[in-house]
């Protein structure tokens, strides 16, 4: 059998006919050799060795075919060690010297290249794709579409999204409305909104979640009004909208201080079939409480209980932080148990809101004996609570004992954040900067290192000291760890230009600032002309102010503060009008610090019975005096010499339960040891009771 076999074979091949078969033979057989081969060698990531093997079989024709080149590209995409500038450069060759790529060459570079998640790439591919006649697939661009959004490519998503509008595909769905949410959240409302308008024009439209991204977006970027245009025009193209929509408008004119639009929302929510939930209430609640209307959101929180809406923990925190922050303790205890009556058990959140908000009331002792009490009954305490506790620590001056905890700590497990450090960090600024700079180097920073925030906590305190070389060897810092400077360390910078007399490098600043960037915010204004007045450069300061309405942005109740201040300061009485009326046109109601700052003039012009009318007005509308108003008041009787004046005064501190600060102490210390109440030695023992048992206090709650 082996010699017929052999026989046949020689028998063949002496045909004079068959020797171009025999060639042609081993010439598909070396080529189907080396083309294993050269896929072989892409497989392992050897794209040179792949290509000249493809190349080594130029001598037969026909080969290699462009089936023969979307097989390298094939084996290559599927290596993780080729380069996909490589694939690319596959391509490229084949345009310029042939085979030309055909439709599988295109599908087969796009597929490789979003494997390997070349997102950029991969679009100009597709583009290329269409240019030269063929038509990528729907599932393909689909994918595309999915795979930017996840990686936050929306400018590639939305090039995705037109190409398929051109191709006439209409991408599903979920990937639309997921690409609504995308651009929505990263302030891109006019993108969205094109997106939502083909969603209305192809009547893909399903419902109010597809829109609500917008809404939402608008009311959280200060453009209710553009948002309520929006909500009623879609209302009257017969679209319906949810609890979710009332909700985002609800939010917004709330944020904005536009109470009367708000619950004018919140009204008509009420006559509709969307009624407002805890989620609604909660806004308001907390926009309340920011603004200083404590009793509205007690009042909403009634209400919420009459409409059978009940308000959840986030509800009570928010209500109870502000409550501690203005030391109404009877309140404070009256909502601790109704939290309780139903059934909340309270959580980190409210812990945290407690606390912080004790500590904001100047409460320190007693958010000291809260935390610790907390902490050994065992509650569940995160990292926010263990930082508060820091912020104490570092305000009583104790910040070697919050660093010394914070290292005991870690070696049982836990785990602090920039915020820890950052709150230790600041309290060493407040002792000793070098020590402050010191310990940043030797911080145990996480992953991404020390923040904006970090570098900026110790630029601050360089700068309010005038502190130059600190501020160098900051500036090298953020260079060397690629951080750039932020509005924070701008505004800081200006801060220290006025404070060592160079204000032309503070305008300038300034101007660079409004022209290429960081945008200055109103802090930024405030911190110029607030440094401008203390240097008494009031005319300049009204420049920048004039200046600051040009922007666009509007003047705050501190921006009006601080030029009422210097006016009086001036006696400047038509400028203090003209700025009393300016406040009413922009409905700002005087707070108390302009109370504070009208009671110092009255006092320094020695009015003080208009200043005691004016702190009795005060009370009257619901502004609760100021420690700093009391001192002015103090200051103003020890001048005068009514010494009993002081003690009546005193009394009334302590009914309306305002502590006596350092300051304070210092008046009376002085009233005492000046000699100045010789002839009143009955006032005199008071006035040492009263501070020998506030001394002692103060030594209590520390």
């Amino acid at each position: 059998m082996c010699g017929i076999a052999i026989l046949g074979r020689y028998s063949v091949l002496a045909f004079p006919g068959n020797e171009f078969l025999y060639s042609c033979c081993r010439k598909a057989f070396t080529w189907d050799l080396q083309q294993k081969r050269m896929q072989g060698y892409a497989t392992s990531g050897c794209i040179k060795e792949a290509i000249e093997t493809l190349n080594f079989m130029r001598n037969v024709p026909g080969k290699p075919t462009v089936y023969d080149y979307n097989a390298l590209i094939h084996c290559c995409s599927k290596s993780k060690h080729v380069l996909l500038e490589e694939l690319v450069g596959v391509y490229v060759a084949m345009k310029r010297f042939g085979p030309y790529p055909n439709a599988s060459t295109f599908n087969t570079l796009l597929n490789g290249m979003l494997s390997h998640g070349n997102i950029k790439d991969v679009f100009i591919i597709a583009e290329e794709m269409c240019t030269s006649g063929f038509i990528p697939s729907f599932s393909f661009l689909s994918k595309l579409l999915k795979k930017s959004l996840k990686s936050g490519y929306l400018i590639d998503a939305l090039r995705v999204f037109k190409l398929m509008l051109r191709l006439d595909y209409c991408p599903a769905e979920p990937n639309l409305n997921l690409l609504i949410v995308c651009l929505s959240k990263a302030g891109m409302i006019t993108e969205a909104f094109f997106v939502f308008s083909v969603l209305l024009e192809r009547d893909s439209f399903r419902g109010a979640y597809s829109y609500n991204p917008i809404l939402w977006a608008l009311c959280k970027s200060g453009q209710s009004y553009t948002a309520l245009a929006l909500f009623y025009s879609l209302k009257k193209k017969g679209l319906a909208h949810n609890v979710c929509s009332y909700t985002a408008l609800v939010y917004g004119f709330s944020r904005e201080r536009l109470w009367e639009e708000a619950f004018r929302c919140l009204a008509e929510m009420q006559t509709c079939s969307c009624k407002p939930n805890v989620i609604t209430y909660t806004a308001v609640v907390k926009f309340l409480c920011d603004d200083g209307k404590i009793e509205e959101a007690l009042g909403l929180l009634d209400k919420m209980e009459k409409e059978g809406c009940d308000p959840d923990l986030v509800t009570y925190n928010i209500i109870l932080h502000k409550l501690c922050h203005q030391s109404r303790v009877a309140e404070i205890g009256e909502l601790v148990r109704v939290i309780d009556q139903k059934g909340l058990y309270p959580d980190p959140f409210t812990h945290a809101a407690l606390a912080g908000g004790l500590l904001k009331g100047g409460k320190i002792g007693v958010a000291t004996k809260f935390l610790l009490d907390i902490i050994s009954r065992g509650c569940t305490v995160d990292v926010v609570i263990y930082n508060i506790y820091f912020n104490i620590l570092c305000h009583e001056n104790r910040s070697s004992e919050s660093l010394s905890l914070l290292r005991s700590m870690m070696e049982i497990g836990f785990r602090p954040n920039n915020v820890s450090y950052n709150t230790i960090l600041k309290g060493f600024c407040k002792d000793n900067i070098d020590e402050a700079l010191e310990l940043f180097d030797h911080i145990e920073w996480g992953v991404n290192g020390p923040d904006i925030v970090s570098f900026n906590t110790i630029l601050s305190a360089a700068c309010k000291q005038g502190n130059s070389p600190m501020i160098r060897r900051i500036f090298y810092r953020m260079e060397y760890e690629g951080i750039k400077l932020n509005v924070v360390s701008s505004t800081c910078l200006i801060q220290y230009f006025c404070m060592v007399g160079k204000i032309p490098e503070s305008l300038k600043l300034l101007e660079a600032m409004t022209s290429n960037g960081p945008s200055p915010t109103i802090v930024t204004f405030n911190t110029l002309m607030s440094s401008l007045c203390k240097n008494q450069l009031l005319g300049i300061a009204l420049r920048i102010f004039k200046y600051l309405k040009g922007t666009g942005l509007l003047p705050d109740m501190i921006a009006y503060n601080i030029l009422i201040r210097a006016s009086i300061r001036e006696g400047n009485d038509q400028l203090m009008g003209q700025l009393l009326r300016e406040m009413s046109s922009l409905s700002l109601k005087p707070d108390a610090v302009t109370f504070g700052s009208f009671i110092y003039g009255l006092c320094k012009g020695g009015k003080i019975s208009e200043a005691f009318q004016l702190r009795n007005q005060m009370i009257e509308n619901g502004i609760t005096p100021s420690i700093a108003i009391y001192n002015t008041l103090l200051e103003a009787l020890l001048k005068r010499g009514k010494f009993w004046d002081i003690i009546l005064l005193l009394k009334e501190m302590v009914m309306e339960g305002c502590e006596p600060n350092a300051v304070s102490f210092e008046i009376l210390s002085r009233t005492i040891t000046k000699g100045w109440m010789k002839g009143y030695p009955r006032a005199t023992k008071l006035l040492e009771f009263f501070m020998s048992a506030n001394g002692e206090k103060r030594h209590i709650m520390d």
